[in-house]
């Protein structure tokens, strides 16, 4: 199974993401809160997948995700997004993420989006 790095401002979002890829057997290499340590771990970790919050504090998850895919093109990123941020979710995918989750989080889709990433 995959080494994933999970990154949101919002510790409860962390968790709920983290069970959910932990009962399907991937492991949790690192978690951030914020854009900045989401490219620091990236470059420490170097991961299979990275799970981006888009609105966060210090440095964005669009603009992190444009960072981490200059240093290296071929990192997978799923975005998480909140309803409603349908156009920081194009420039999400425009920026290189691979796919978008919509919280609250389904546990069917988070699987789908990182199964299909993996491949």
């Amino acid at each position: 199974m995959a080494r994933i790095l999970i990154v949101d401002d919002a510790k409860f979002m962390r968790m709920t993401l983290s069970t959910i890829l932990t009962k399907a057997g991937h492991e949790i290499v690192g978690e951030g809160e914020n854009g900045r340590d989401a490219i620091r771990l990236y470059r420490e970790l170097q991961p299979d997948l990275v799970t981006l919050d888009i609105t966060m504090p210090e440095v964005t998850g669009i603009e992190a995700v444009k960072e981490i895919k200059r240093e290296f093109p071929n990192a997978k990123v799923v975005m998480c997004s909140a309803m409603g941020q349908q156009k920081m979710v194009v420039e999400a995918i425009e920026s290189g993420a691979k796919d978008f989750i919509v919280k609250p989080f389904d546990a069917s889709r988070v699987l789908e989006a990182v199964e299909r990433i993996l491949k």
